[in-house]
């Protein structure tokens, strides 16, 4: 029997909560709704849930806590939903670990095809980590592709999904400079207009984990007007 992907909305606006979940099941996922945020984070921290639409503005525990929180537990999905346009709070939700940032109004068939490409890549990602148990090490660092796991000098620091996978896929091309917007289209998927800074905001928080001194880089510097390029 083939088991469904558990989906967890998280959305104070109960009309617009229904709404996402209508076009989702339409799709074949399995759907829940938490009013409230510590509902929700109840919810994702104990049900077995595949990906988490979080709202930003919520009563009580709001999404920027949410996510922080789901990040400490679980290395899943989660996809912030706001109103709020402004980039900081684009950056803010990124660098807590979100997966992705989707601005309120939103048409229901690009929410799904956002949900669909995570977990679709999501998936091919643990799936490859499955297949080795090879891992890299270099001056100092080390990372476990198996068990997605990163150390520094053999101490365990504590990754978000796309820190990991930013971090892993530099390492395994060393010396090559990529662009930030190539960044973005090989490990989020698709362009979107303003969200290329969220390639920044991530190498910032790999940075603060694995450099002594992440204003003097020595594993991932900056290449000025290229791009970003680990160093072997």
């Amino acid at each position: 029997m083939i088991q469904l992907k558990r989906i967890l909305i998280i959305e104070d606006d109960k009309s617009i909560g229904e709404l996402e979940r209508d076009y989702l099941e339409i799709e074949g996922f399995s759907v829940e709704i938490a009013l409230t945020g510590d509902e929700g984070l109840t919810k994702a921290l104990l049900d077995d849930i595949d990906l988490v639409l979080l709202d930003l503005m919520l009563p009580g525990v709001n999404g920027f806590q949410i996510c922080k929180a789901i990040r400490l537990e679980k290395d899943i999905p989660i996809l912030m939903v706001s109103a709020k346009k402004e980039d900081i709070d684009k950056i803010r939700g990124l660098g807590l670990g979100a997966d992705d940032y989707i601005v309120k109004p939103f048409s229901p068939s690009e929410l799904v095809a956002r949900v669909k490409a995570h977990l679709a890549r999501y998936e091919r990602l643990i799936g490859k980590e499955v297949q080795t148990d090879s891992g890299i090490a270099i001056r100092g660092l080390r990372i476990d592709k198996a068990s997605r796991r990163v150390f520094v000098n053999n101490h365990e620091v504590i990754f978000t999904t796309k820190e990991f996978d930013l971090l892993t896929f530099l390492a395994l091309h060393p010396n090559h400079v990529f662009k930030k917007d190539e960044l973005f289209e090989r490990l989020w998927g698709y362009d979107s207009l303003g969200e290329i800074s969220t390639v920044t905001v991530h190498i910032r928080k790999i940075r603060e984990k694995i450099e002594t001194d992440p204003s003097n880089p020595q594993y991932i510097e900056t290449v000025w007007g290229a791009g970003y390029r680990f160093k072997e």
